[in-house]
């Protein structure tokens, strides 16, 4: 479904992205790991034509994504921080996004599944944290997409949002929906990922499962396989 060849990305003389392959499998959950600054953000911005690669192609469905933003379309896209307009009332926020697609979205099964008829009357200035990311949520899957892209989906949800959510984007998989999904949350990784690409300085590190990288670095645990190759990697540069 997206396909990711030689893409490399520079800001002046920052490389941000130096230069890897891979693509999504169709109906499959990537996570995208690694560590602040390591290129999480831009690839995201790159594949959603957001930020224009230096160099390298992205193709979705087979086709090149240069130039043709109807693609933008088939992805469903919950970023880690969303803005928009304080003074807007929650349902008002559903029918703008619904009128600037041009189509009717369905938020009435996530509005009842993340409990938010209360707040459908209120501004977004009056929302917590937490309300705010489950609005996000609903806006996310509202319309349906083969492909919806995750950035820090979980930030500032409760356990019970969180079983939701989870059990949400596995309910979406079983219907072929393909997943990219970033994540500080190694259970998230192991509970939900088939598969995760690791970046370190803009490179892909490490590509397969999570038990795979767990071997590769003898540790029975994610979480400290990942620590244990950021140790290498500054015991390089010490």
């Amino acid at each position: 479904m997206i396909e990711i060849k030689g893409i490399k990305k520079n800001f002046g003389k920052l490389e941000v992205l130096k230069g890897f392959d891979f693509s999504l499998s169709d109906g499959n959950i990537t996570a995208v790991l690694g560590p602040n600054g390591s290129g999480k953000t831009t690839l995201i911005k790159s594949i959603l034509g957001l930020v224009l690669p230096s160099s390298g192609e992205i193709f979705f469905d087979g086709k090149p994504i240069k130039k043709d933003w109807e693609y933008r379309r088939n992805i469903g896209y919950l970023p880690q921080i969303a803005r928009f307009p304080e003074n807007l009332k929650v349902r008002e926020l559903f029918s703008l996004i619904e009128d600037i697609r041009g189509e009717e979205g369905n938020s009435e099964e996530l509005v009842s599944m993340f409990k938010l008829e209360s707040f459908l009357t209120k501004k977004l200035r009056q929302l917590s944290g937490g309300t705010r990311q489950k609005v996000n949520i609903v806006m996310t899957f509202m319309f349906d997409s083969p492909v919806y892209i995750l950035d820090e989906p979980t930030t500032g949800l409760d356990p019970i949002a969180l079983i939701r959510l989870k059990d949400f984007i596995l309910e979406k998989k079983k219907q072929g929906k393909t997943f990219l999904i970033t994540t500080h949350i190694m259970r998230l990784v192991e509970e939900l990922a088939d598969e995760l690409i690791f970046l370190l300085e803009g490179k892909v590190y490490f590509k397969g499962t999570h038990s795979e990288m767990m071997e590769s670095q003898n540790e029975d645990n994610l979480e400290r396989a990942i620590a244990k190759i950021l140790e290498k990697e500054d015991a390089k540069d010490s």
